[in-house]
C-alpha cells in the first residue's frame, strides 16, 4: 500500500549528503542558497579524507556509513551523490528509516533496481527525487516552452550530441569508475541528462537501435555510443556520445527539425542557443539568444533551481518535477539501448506492460 508523504512545516528541512566527491559541491552550494528553508546537517563518505574535508568545510557532523547517519534523528532527506550502482540499496534503506531521498543521475544502473526504488519509497510514504538539473537551464526552459506551444508543428528529426573528454586518468581515479555494476558507460553516466531530453522534450519513444564501443579507454563499459530512435509520433533521431573528444569537452547539443521550426541548442553543455527560427515569429524570438550563458562546468547552473522544487514539494507547496517515476523514463531508454547493443536488435518500449 502506498502511504502519503508527510509535509514538513514550521522549520527548515534537514538534509544529509551521502558521498563527498566532485558532484557533492553542487549540492552544498545549492543548499546554501536556500538557507532560509533548508540546512545541511550531516555528510557521509567511506573515504576518510573526503569525509573529514567535507565535514570541516561545511561545519557539520561526518559519518562513515549511511547506517550511522540514519541512526541519528536530524535528517529529513538523504542526498545520494554516491556511485550509481549504490543508489538503489541506499535509497531503500533511507526509505525504510522514513527519510526522503534525492538521488543523482542515473537513479540506478538496472531497470529492476529503479522500479524497486520507486516501490520502496511509495510503501514507506517518502518522496523520491531524481536530479535532472539541466531541465532548469534557461536555454532548455525556453525550448520546452516552444515545444509546449507546438511551435515546431510536426517534429521530423532530432539529434543529440555529447562529445566530451574523459582521459584514462579519470577512470583510474576510483575503482568504481568505468564498471558495469557501479557506474555505467558514457551513455548511462555522462550522457544521462541528454538522454533525459529524449522523452522530456520530444515525447514517448517507440523503439531504439543502439551500438556501443570501448574504443580507447581501459574500462568495462563503453566510451562511445550511438542510439537510433523512433518516437511514437513518427519522428526519427539519434543520440551520439563519446568521451574521446580531443583534447577537451567539445559539445553538448540538441537540434530539433520540425515542420515549422528549427532550433539548435549547443555549446559545451546545451548552454548556447545557436539557431532559433520558427514560421510564427513572436516577440520573444528576438531575445532568444539572451538565454545563452557561459559555463565552466558540464553540470550547468541548475542545482539551486532544482532544490527549489524539492523544498517546495516537501513543504506541501508544489508537486515534484522529477520524482522517481520521472526518473524511470530516461532509465528505460538507457536500459533499452544497452539491450539493443548487446543483442544486436531493435528494442521496443515500454520494457514492461
Amino acid at each position: 500500500m502506498t502511504k502519503s508523504p508527510h509535509i514538513i512545516e514550521g522549520r527548515r528541512i534537514r538534509f544529509g549528503v551521502v558521498g563527498c566527491g566532485r558532484i557533492s559541491r553542487n549540492h552544498f552550494e545549492a543548499l546554501k542558497q536556500h538557507a532560509d528553508r533548508a540546512e545541511l546537517v550531516a555528510v557521509c563518505d567511506t573515504d576518510q579524507a573526503l569525509l573529514a574535508a567535507a565535514a570541516k568545510a561545511q561545519g557539520v557532523s561526518g559519518f562513515h556509513s549511511l547506517e550511522d547517519l540514519l541512526a541519528q534523528p536530524p535528517c529529513d532527506v538523504v542526498v545520494l551523490c554516491t556511485p550509481s550502482g549504490l543508489h538503489p540499496a541506499q535509497a531503500m534503506l533511507a526509505a525504510k528509516r522514513g527519510c526522503h531521498v534525492v538521488t543523482e543521475k542515473p537513479m540506478a544502473t538496472r531497470w529492476a533496481d529503479g522500479l524497486a526504488m520507486v516501490r520502496a519509497c511509495d510503501a514507506a510514504g517518502v518522496r523520491l527525487f531524481v536530479v535532472k538539473q539541466n531541465r532548469r537551464n534557461a536555454t532548455l526552459q525556453l525550448l520546452k516552452r516552444a515545444m509546449e506551444q507546438k511551435r515546431f508543428g510536426r517534429i521530423y528529426m532530432v539529434t543529440i550530441n555529447v562529445f566530451w573528454s574523459r582521459p584514462q586518468e579519470y577512470y583510474d581515479s576510483a575503482k568504481w569508475r568505468g564498471t558495469w555494476e557501479f557506474d555505467g558507460g558514457a551513455l548511462m553516466n555522462q550522457a544521462s541528462h541528454y538522454v533525459d531530453l529524449v522523452d522530456w522534450l520530444i515525447g514517448p519513444v517507440e523503439s531504439v537501435q543502439a551500438y556501443v564501443g570501448t574504443l580507447a579507454r581501459n574500462i568495462q563499459v563503453e566510451d562511445t555510443a550511438t542510439v537510433g530512435i523512433r518516437w511514437r509520433s513518427g519522428a526519427l533521431g539519434s543520440v551520439n556520445v563519446t568521451m574521446l573528444s580531443y583534447p577537451r569537452n567539445y559539445e553538448g547539443s540538441i537540434t530539433i527539425v520540425g515542420e515549422k521550426g528549427l532550433v539548435r541548442v549547443g555549446g559545451v553543455a546545451v548552454n548556447e542557443i545557436q539557431h532559433w527560427e520558427f514560421a510564427d515569429v513572436r516577440p520573444e524570438d528576438a531575445t532568444a539568444k539572451s538565454a545563452s550563458y557561459a559555463t565552466s562546468s558540464v553540470y550547468g547552473p541548475g542545482h539551486p533551481q532544482y532544490y527549489e522544487n524539492v523544498i517546495a514539494t516537501l513543504a506541501g507547496e508544489a508537486e515534484p518535477e522529477t520524482d522517481g517515476r520521472e526518473g524511470l523514463r530516461s532509465l528505460e531508454i538507457l536500459i533499452a539501448s544497452y539491450l539493443s547493443a548487446r543483442d544486436g536488435r531493435r528494442v521496443a518500449l515500454p520494457l514492461e506492460y
